[in-house]
């Protein structure tokens, strides 16, 4: 097999990106380390054998397995003398990536078997091909990255799960589905639904976590973003209102008053003037 090894323009996506990834066919006793990574990376091994250091085991690995590489831990790893091994790499940065790697057991087990499951190692083939999209490969790379992420979380789910990541992960999630969502006519109970929680669970948790509830935020971010449209645009009012979740212009006009202390026409006139 060709070896390659490639860089993404990361900078262009911050929450989860690939920042290098490539295959490598391993002379015999071949080995890297000890060393410390930035990032985390996955090491998928198509064919061979060697071995793993990290956290003080040593874990003897081969063809079907994979193992993951936390960042500021060091790790040693080592080709078989007789069947070294041929592995695939991938590793990713962002704001989101420790989050989606808690969804998984690795952060503890370190190791995983991919057994028959070929979707894994064709993630890595996809990864390649992404590579020759041209100047928008970023964005194929981390599509790859996000759905090699879903499948680690789905066959490797991680089962201890602590209350605090719980919670921290329902207010994520709905932090999220707000930003994704505040122009639709969405509530709390259908936050819940989409969730799967309880809508009294999780307005109650919300406001622990944030100072403010949910049907807060999501009042917030409808009008700071009417807010920068008012500011950047000539837009009509009505349509403005539409866009951040309200049909009805008069309600939006004065919901924005009780808000910001002026209509949202003079909120438009004072922002040119000001200019």
């Amino acid at each position: 097999m060709e070896n390659f090894d490639f860089s993404n323009e990361y900078e262009q996506s911050l929450d989860a990106f690939v920042y290098t990834c490539g295959y490598e066919k391993c002379e015999p006793s071949h080995s890297y380390g000890p060393v410390i990574r930035s990032g985390y990376m996955i090491h998928s091994i198509l064919d061979g054998k060697g071995i793993y250091l990290a956290r003080g085991r040593k874990l003897e690995l081969s063809a079907g397995d994979a193992f993951l590489i936390v960042p500021g831990e060091p790790v040693y790893y080592e080709a078989d003398e007789t069947e070294p091994w041929t592995y695939a790499w991938m590793g990713f940065h962002g704001a989101k990536i420790e989050n989606y790697i808690e969804r998984t057991s690795l952060l503890d087990t370190l190791v995983c078997s991919y057994g028959d499951d070929e979707r894994f190692f064709y993630c890595h083939e996809k990864m390649y091909g992404a590579n020759r999209a041209g100047r928008n490969k970023d964005l194929l790379m981390n599509s790859v990255l996000h759905e090699f992420l879903f499948m680690l979380a789905e066959k490797f789910p991680n089962q201890n799960v602590t209350t605090e990541k719980k919670t921290r992960s329902y207010v994520e999630e709905a932090v999220r589905f707000v930003d994704s969502n505040y122009q639709n006519p969405v509530n709390i109970a259908k936050i819940a639904q989409e969730l799967n929680v309880n809508r009294s669970y999780l307005y109650r948790l919300f406001k622990e976590r944030t100072g403010i509830s949910l049907q807060e935020y999501l009042l917030n971010v409808r009008i700071s973003r009417a807010c920068r449209m008012l500011a950047d645009s000539d837009y009509p009012v009505g349509m403005i209102a539409l866009s951040v979740g309200y049909e009805d212009a008069m309600y939006f006009s004065r919901l924005f008053k009780s808000r910001k202390g002026v209509s949202p026409s003079r909120y438009r006139k004072i922002h040119l003037k000001s200019e």
